[in-house]
């Protein structure tokens, strides 16, 4: 599995991630892109992620310029220390992949880069030696400043007279977030701390662990329980019936909370947006959050001034305009944020339990899961043998009322199911996405599609 980009990130082994191959890359980053003179690098838990960051820190000075090493951070809290500073930041994370595999995400002073940025950094990617002179520095106050930004919106008494876990498994953000929620005055739990690497994909969480969460939410009688992948730029929240929120629902009900009035959501995201009253304009894309900050930046520029959000399936929330928060200001942020939408939900419900919030919420459900070990191109192959509504048919065997093909592909049937099928751009995965008007029923499609499509992979 060679290194390359996916759908946010470079991606690749962790053998195949040599000292030499992220020199390359971020050489040509920093001819590419906008750097400001200087590079914020963090790293996430996984074990090979320190080296790497440490090669990272060594080219960056080896170009001449200022590198900052900021620790063991989250990818948003580094975003945003790069934002307010006016320089880059490289992010050393796999995300929500496995140990064995590892990746860089890059931010300009403009912010995360695009889909042209990648093509950019690739034409301007070489071997040769900078002209040294650089430096490198420790920067230390980069969570600090992350947690700042919620007290500032919320005020410490935002969650008083709530108990609330923090699954902690190998989090970059489990200490920060315990203490967060903490000086907003919720009583905090800790569970299930991992000195070991633990791969959290929010869309796609075994029946065990599910199963465990509801255990703890019980036993602790708790109002919520929450958590982030290894980057933590995808929270995962719990609510007081053990129930876990797709990152979607809990995506919609953050940017109603905060205000937003247009949204920007890949695809994937679930129909019931557009029935909720809340939003002027869905605008619906390719999975990955550069497209999403791409379209985000368009209604921007079409819109200034009005109030637009982004978010993914996976829960990752992306500000683009400063929302109201209950105490204070909360300046925009265009990546994907974990601890934002957490914290707006929490704060939303008030005193109500966080299942009376989702249950007023238009039913549509949702669920996903993925095939792992598939060869991308595989994974292709099907795709374009289901371009064929003959096909289509033969393998789905319901009505069509409608197909798109924005990203993979996405089939509407005559009963109003949704299946989604695509391959995974950050690793050998193939991803399916059910919609339907019932938990069970989305539950019960997605395993049906899981077998049909697995019997078609072979």
């Amino acid at each position: 599995m060679a290194a390359k980009f996916g759908t946010s990130g470079l991606r690749g082994l962790v053998e195949d991630l040599s000292e030499a191959v992220v020199a390359r890359h971020l050489r040509g980053f920093l001819a590419a892109c906008p750097h400001g003179g200087a590079v914020h690098v963090g790293w996430d838990l996984r074990p090979s992620s320190p080296a790497i960051a440490e090669g990272v820190l060594r080219t960056v000075a080896e170009a001449g310029l200022e590198a900052r090493r900021c620790g063991p951070v989250p990818t948003p809290a580094l975003a945003l220390s790069a934002q307010a500073e006016g320089v880059a930041a490289v992010m050393v994370t796999g995300s929500h992949i496995p140990a064995d595999r590892n990746g860089l995400k890059f931010y300009s002073t403009a912010g995360e880069i695009t889909k042209a940025d990648e093509a950019a950094i690739l034409n301007a990617a070489h071997d040769r030696n900078g002209p040294g002179g650089g430096v490198i520095r420790d920067w230390p106050g980069v969570g600090e400043a992350y947690l700042a930004r919620y007290l500032a919106g919320f005020g410490q008494g935002a969650l008083v007279g709530r108990r609330i876990a923090v699954w902690s498994q190998s989090s970059v953000a489990r200490d920060l977030l315990v203490r967060l929620l903490d000086t907003l005055g919720a009583k905090v739990v800790e569970l299930g701390r991992s000195d070991t690497f633990v791969p959290v994909d929010t869309e796609a969480l075994p029946d065990a662990w599910r199963g465990q969460f509801s255990e703890w939410v019980a036993e602790g009688r708790l109002d919520a329980l929450v958590s982030t992948d290894g980057d933590a730029d995808r929270p995962l929240l719990v609510d007081e019936l053990g129930e876990v929120w797709p990152g979607d629902i809990l995506g919609a009900v953050a940017a109603r909370a905060l205000g937003a009035r247009r949204l920007a959501v890949p695809v994937t995201t679930n129909g019931m947006l557009e029935q909720m009253g809340s939003f002027e304009r869905v605008e619906r894309g390719a999975v990955g959050s550069p497209h999403v900050i791409a379209a985000m930046r368009a209604m921007m520029g079409a819109a200034p001034g009005v109030a637009i959000a982004g978010f993914e399936p996976s829960g990752g929330f992306l500000l683009g305009f400063e929302a109201k928060g209950p105490a204070g200001p909360i300046p925009p942020l265009l990546t994907r944020d974990s601890v934002l939408p957490l914290v707006a939900v929490l704060s939303a419900a008030g005193n109500s339990p966080l299942s009376q919030l989702r249950a007023g919420l238009p039913q549509r459900f949702t669920a996903a899961d993925r095939l792992q070990e598939v060869a991308p191109a595989r994974g292709v192959a099907l795709l374009e043998a289901l371009q064929d509504p003959d096909a289509r048919a033969d393998f789905f065997g319901t009505p069509e009322a409608c197909c798109d093909g924005t990203d993979g592909l996405r089939r509407t049937d005559a009963h109003g199911r949704v299946v989604h099928l695509r391959p995974s751009g950050n690793a050998p995965e193939f991803r399916v996405y059910t919609e339907a008007d019932s938990t069970r029923a989305a539950q019960a499609l997605l395993e049906e599609m899981l077998v049909r499509v697995a019997d078609r992979l072979r």
